[in-house]
């Protein structure tokens, strides 16, 4: 069935649903149900499988814990033993849902949410396993942690709810969520929710959940109408000096920039701090706590600008978010909305910020056909923008100061430095000005010195410097590089393609697909070729990466170095 807003109104009362979840959905604010709440609530509350079709931000949550917590059991002898497990792909939606589950259950004496995930420590979550939990919200790997230490008791299991389940298999994790369903009473309900629906997915869905309710969440546009998107062509190099402007110019509350790497996040992330913006990186490497600080800084406004990677992000819900920058274009179309999600929720509006190169154009054209929706092109803030905009700050400043209550104290020391020294007050409060900016130039002075093009519409942006000496250089460097063969432990075993190994660690590795050589995909490891003088930090960023959720462990075969760097990546057997 499909859930659309063309269905005769309904109100949370007319579902069936406990009055004392009712009252905590009051609390809460939610006055009527969404589309995807009003089909999949009653379905789940007969009793039936699910399977629900629906991105992000559509009211999933709500969808799926209202009925769960209406029927779930709350007797003494039930504390103890989970009823309802939530499957998350990231640890940040997992706290995001269990946050929101015990918000509904407000009203239920005596039940428990437990989240449990990887990155934070076992001890609080094995003590609040041992307290009992009714419902439990984990991420795959850590559940299976503790099933195989015994330390996860699923045998009464009621419900099973399995939460943006194409980004759990993205990840690697269709093994884990395989083995943790077989190891289920098979007399459960299953909710399965998914933005798409590859055919890996369906076949669980047909294997699992029989006589299963279908509940599309149709839409008119797959990302929100209240997010205006636009994009900026930037060569590489350039992409630091357009941020810069684009942050002194734009006007936003906060920013989530994306970018490609882990490391990627640390190096923007201080280059950002040095030029004076309040800047944090977040990615997979942050222990718990100190991610959990920086969402809170950025919740609490200690921070503006947040660089991340897509799964540090997965699930980040911060209401000032005002906009979204794509630093590094996503190679996918699911990607991209995934990322623009974070702005524009709930009926805020929202901006979200496109860098293109030339040759990353054709990637503009996918993602305008997988939205559905027209990007336009923006232009680079000039010098005369630039500077502008800083006159305009440095005059609120002052009027902002005029209100200080030490504004009588300095006004005296600077009437007595005027008199003493038989210098103007205006001076004495240039001089001031001078001072504050610590040796740093107040005005932009020139234009970057790459070569700038005219798109259409007079808007301005950057292109790569194609001259003849530089593209015969770039040729001449190419031909210089020698290649040196790395091990991977994944195989065939693993059902890895060269496209997964290329597309990992390119990602992890901020490497381009000219940076690769042969790939010979053996029974249980790979060899690939790749640049033999790769440096440390990338090499460290490499051996952490995973395929298939298969740690890599990337070593280098000595003796297999080649001096010459084929044109495109190629399989051997």
């Amino acid at each position: 069935m499909n859930a659309n807003e063309d269905q005769p109104p309904v109100g949370f009362a007319d579902l069936g649903i406990d009055d004392r979840v009712l009252r905590a959905l009051s609390d809460v604010g939610y006055e009527s149900p969404s589309p995807i709440q009003a089909a999949t609530i009653p379905a789940l509350m007969a009793g039936r499988h699910v399977v629900g079709l629906a991105q992000t931000g559509t009211g999933k949550t709500a969808a799926f814990a209202v009925p769960i917590l209406s029927r779930i059991e709350l007797d003494q002898q039930a504390q103890k033993a989970p009823q309802a497990l939530i499957l998350a792909p990231t640890r940040e939606l997992a706290l995001q849902v269990a946050e929101a589950i015990g918000k509904y259950a407000k009203y239920l004496p005596g039940l428990h949410v437990l989240p449990i995930y990887g990155g934070s420590s076992y001890g609080v979550q094995l003590s609040g396993l041992r307290r009992g939990a009714q419902v439990v919200v984990g991420t795959p790997g850590r559940v299976i942690d503790h099933l195989e230490k015994k330390t996860l008791d699923l045998s009464r299991l009621r419900f099973l709810v399995l939460d943006e389940a194409d980004e759990m298999l993205n990840m690697g994790f269709a093994e884990d969520v395989e083995k943790i369903l077989a190891g289920t009473p098979a007399d459960k309900q299953v909710a399965l929710f998914s933005a798409t629906m590859p055919s890996q997915i369906r076949r669980i869905a047909q294997r699992y959940l029989t006589d299963a309710a279908e509940i599309t969440m149709k839409a008119k546009t797959v990302t929100a109408a209240n997010t205006r998107q636009r994009y900026l062509q930037v060569a590489n190099p350039q992409k630091m000096d357009a941020l810069t402007r684009i942050l002194e110019v734009e006007q936003f509350e906060a920013m989530i920039i994306f970018v490609r790497t882990k490391q990627a996040t640390e190096d923007l992330a201080e280059r950002l701090r040095a030029r004076g913006f309040s800047a944090a990186a977040i990615n997979g490497d942050l222990v718990q706590a100190q991610r959990e600080r920086t969402i809170a800084q950025l919740r609490s406004g200690a921070v503006d600008i947040l660089v991340a990677t897509d799964v540090a992000a997965r699930g980040l819900d911060v209401e000032r978010i005002s906009h979204v920058l794509n630093y590094d274009i996503p190679t996918d179309t699911e990607s991209y909305i995934h990322r623009i999600g974070r702005t524009g929720r709930a009926g805020r509006t929202g901006e979200a910020l496109l860098f293109m190169t030339h040759r990353e154009r054709h990637l503009l054209s996918s993602i305008e056909r997988a939205t559905r929706q027209p990007l336009t092109e923006m232009a680079l803030p000039t010098v005369e923008d630039v500077n502008s905009t800083r006159v305009a700050k440095f005059a609120d400043s002052i009027t902002a100061s005029l209100a200080s209550p030490q504004l009588g104290l300095f006004r005296g020391l600077v009437d007595a430095y005027a008199r003493e020294h038989d210098v103007p007050v205006a001076d004495v409060a240039a001089a001031l000005a001078v001072l504050s900016q610590d040796g740093a130039s107040f005005l932009l002075t020139a234009e970057p010195p790459l070569a700038k093009r005219k798109p259409e519409g007079g808007e301005r942006s950057f292109d790569r410097d194609r001259s003849p000496a530089r593209v015969a250089g770039q040729r001449r460097a190419k031909s210089d590089v020698r290649l040196a063969t790395y091990r991977i432990r994944v195989g065939k075993r693993h059902k890895v393609q060269p496209g997964a190994i290329v597309g990992a660690l390119a990602n992890e590795g901020g490497l381009s697909r000219q940076d690769f050589g042969h790939i010979d995909i053996k029974v249980d490891h790979s060899l690939v070729e790749l640049p033999a003088d790769l440096p440390r930090g990338t090499l460290d960023a490499l051996s952490r990466t995973r395929i298939s959720g298969q740690l890599i462990e990337l070593t280098r075969e000595e003796g297999a170095d080649r001096p010459v760097r084929p044109k495109k990546p190629r399989r051997s057997y």
